[in-house]
């Protein structure tokens, strides 16, 4: 799988692909959470922060999907819930991870979740699954991913496990 790196100055050129590969991951759930609309408002929320950072895979001439995020600020968490007492350090928030649904199951997820982190400087990633997904869930706890709580950050949101793993550095 061939990578792209993208930062916040290269956010209005990949905003489209980020829409159009949400389109197709959420293609079939008609929950409007998760319409193009309301992500359209996250994808400018995240890429507005001076650190977002994006990568992008490709295989064929066509996208398999990204990973996105941005650090948080000093003692950040998740709207809806309350930081960990024993998160210690710098934060990394993965904000997004979307893989096109026919590079599903084949470890691309894993590969663009990687790429994404080796560049990162954090202490600490954490992220938010909604917790009606339970194989996605399953999935980041094989990635040693360990469950911190639950959060509803708005009201028309579903119910999110708070999610969050240890970098291991050198």
């Amino acid at each position: 799988m061939d990578l792209k790196r993208y930062t916040h100055a290269d956010a209005r050129d990949v905003r489209s692909l980020l829409l159009d590969i949400h389109d197709e991951a959420y293609a079939n759930d008609p929950n409007p959470f998760y319409s193009r609309e309301r992500f359209s408002y996250f994808v400018d929320l995240w890429s507005s922060r001076e650190n977002w950072q994006c990568v992008s895979g490709w295989e064929n001439g066509g996208p398999v999907g990204y990973a996105y995020g941005s650090m948080l600020k000093p003692g950040g968490w998740w709207k809806g819930h309350q930081r960990p007492t024993t998160t210690r350090g710098s934060v990394f928030a993965l904000s997004e991870l979307m893989v096109v649904p026919q590079w599903r199951g084949t470890g691309r997820a894993r590969q663009l979740h990687d790429a994404l982190l080796e560049s990162i400087e954090a202490d600490v990633v954490t992220l938010l699954v909604d917790s009606a997904h339970y194989k996605v869930q399953a999935l980041y706890e094989s990635w040693e991913y360990d469950k911190a709580g639950e959060a509803k950050p708005s009201d028309d949101s579903p119910l999110f496990a708070v999610m969050a793993k240890e970098l291991k550095r050198g």
